[in-house]
């Protein structure tokens, strides 16, 4: 049990937020530009 307790803690929480955030907007310009064309180019 030691070892499952110290694995969760020594895990950088930081950068894993900071990549899916990082993701998230590198996901979102390509969604936009597909809402666009899905609606005929009106926002």
């Amino acid at each position: 049990m030691d070892f499952i307790t110290s694995a969760v803690g020594s895990v950088n929480w930081e950068l894993i937020f900071q990549l899916t955030f990082v993701a998230l907007i590198m996901i979102a310009g390509p969604v936009v530009i597909f809402l666009l064309a899905f609606n005929g180019g009106d926002l």
